[in-house]
């Protein structure tokens, strides 16, 4: 099993390798791969070096398997050649996910819709995956007729220079901005570039990509994404109208029995999720779970997941993982 992680030296490459590594899945041959500024460097996996190798030469190799996390334009352009020699390519930016011939998938949801013919798979957008594990067992119980989401995501979601941002605003030193503002201290109602209809990309991402992974365009949609001083998870606050109306404690029941869920929801011990605790952990923690009683059939949740690791890296991994489990490559 030849697996290839092209943008293996980014931070969700680096994540991805880390995931590999500490769930065992079967790789009999590594091909770390990067832009051409990085051909040559040395990675460790599972205590043997690597060297990173070029686009080129990965797809010369013919992995089985490609995770991709190197960015919207590289999958554009490198995904298909990829997917031409056989290869298939689990891809997590946003170049395939709206594609109509292109399947979006999180494993404990809808991976049953895979099949050998997939040859470009796309990994959902970060915010997207745990909100989706969290409706996805809610909706075929109750039947989900709206979601209202805001979110409270990590400056990780952004790469390293947003991190260092943060950590030289806080320690007082002058450097590289990728945000247009001081983001210590604050807050930013903006993340991704503004629509004409004054929505993010973001927020339309979460919108769009939850109807197709759910498999129902009936369900309404709207979020608000904002950028907070935090590393360790994206924090999300989600207010769910259902057709049926619900029992709290079933609720409860339903989502503590959902695959990649932990439900965290004892207020009287004053314990919630929270991205210090959610961080390094592959699971979708929830809690505060309440009744809504501004609106009938009506619920609010919170919700936390490390960023980098189910939102991102351990998503694409399980995506392999099942593909090799099943035989679909």
């Amino acid at each position: 099993m030849k697996i290839a992680v092209v943008g293996a030296t980014g931070l969700v490459g680096s994540e991805i390798l880390k995931v590999l590594e500490e769930r065992n899945i079967q790789v009999s041959e590594l091909i770390p791969v990067a832009s051409e500024r990085s051909v040559g460097k040395k990675i460790t996996f599972k205590g043997k070096e690597y060297e990173v190798v070029s686009y080129q030469t990965a797809i010369d190799k013919k992995p089985n398997i490609a995770i991709f996390s190197a960015g919207g334009g590289t999958s554009l352009d490198l995904a298909p050649k990829f997917a031409e020699v056989g290869t298939t390519v689990v891809d997590n930016s946003s170049a395939w996910r709206m594609d109509p011939t292109k399947k979006l998938v999180v494993p404990e949801v809808n991976a049953n819709v895979l099949t050998k013919e997939d040859k470009i798979i796309a990994n959902p957008n970060c915010s997207t995956i745990q909100m989706v594990l969290v409706l996805k067992p809610l909706h075929d119980k109750y039947k989900i007729k709206r979601v209202v989401v805001s979110t409270y995501q990590s400056v990780t979601g952004t790469g390293k220079a947003a991190v260092d941002q943060l950590m030289n605003e806080r320690k007082g030193v002058e450097g590289e901005k990728v945000y247009p503002y001081n983001i210590d201290l604050n807050v930013l109602p903006h993340i991704d570039v503004f629509q004409d209809n004054g929505y993010t990309k973001e927020e339309m991402k979460m919108i769009k990509e939850t109807n197709k992974i759910l498999g129902d365009d009936s369900i309404r949609v709207t979020a608000t994404t904002v950028r907070i001083p935090t590393i360790g998870g994206h924090s999300e606050a989600v207010n769910i109208e259902f057709e049926n109306d619900f029992d709290l404690e079933d609720v409860k029941k339903i989502l503590s029995e959902m695959p990649g869920v932990v439900l965290q929801d004892d207020p009287k011990n004053l314990i919630y999720p929270m991205p210090l605790t959610a961080h390094g952990k592959d699971e979708v923690f929830v809690g505060r779970i309440r009744r809504d009683e501004s609106n009938p059939n009506t619920l609010n949740l919170w919700c936390v997941a490390d960023n980098l690791r189910k939102g991102a890296a351990t998503n694409a991994v399980q995506i392999a993982d099942y593909l090799i489990q099943n035989g679909l490559v």
